[in-house]
């Protein structure tokens, strides 16, 4: 049997602190945690694979400086500190364990998971048929 998020290889428990808003941008949009990182030039979903590892109070330390180096939302400027405790308090409570720790180290480390390879094998097969069966049907010579 395929595993439940095969298609969605990122730990649920991450989601409400990845789509919390930020702010607003300059342009009035709201913007997220996970936009947020991703503009700052970090993987949102490994970011936040070490902030949990770290625990909330240096989770929320390591949030306000990132906080701090992000200017596209102006209201950050002062108020980098606050947004960051009120964010950490999103994050998962305590070291992940079980299929959190799972997802959270394969998602640190960047590995791919199994059900990933099976799809990209898959996929080549898929290719592979399509290709040998347009080259069989020949010209009719």
């Amino acid at each position: 049997m395929p595993e439940p998020n095969a298609l969605n290889p990122h730990p649920p428990e991450f989601e409400r602190f990845l789509y919390a808003p930020v702010g607003e941008d300059r342009n009035g949009y709201v913007v997220t945690v996970l936009s947020t990182l991703a503009r700052l030039g970090l993987d949102p979903w490994t970011e936040t694979a070490d902030l949990v590892t770290l625990g909330r109070d240096a989770a929320r330390v390591r949030l306000g400086a990132l906080l701090s180096r992000f200017r596209d939302v102006p209201a950050l400027a002062g108020d980098h500190g606050r947004v960051a405790r009120d964010l950490s308090q999103l994050l998962p409570a305590g070291p992940p364990k079980g299929p959190l720790m799972q997802a959270a180290s394969t998602v640190a480390d960047g590995r791919l998971g199994a059900s990933r390879t099976l799809w990209a094998i898959f996929a080549i097969l898929v290719v592979l048929f399509q290709v040998l069966l347009a080259g069989g049907s020949g010209s009719g010579e």
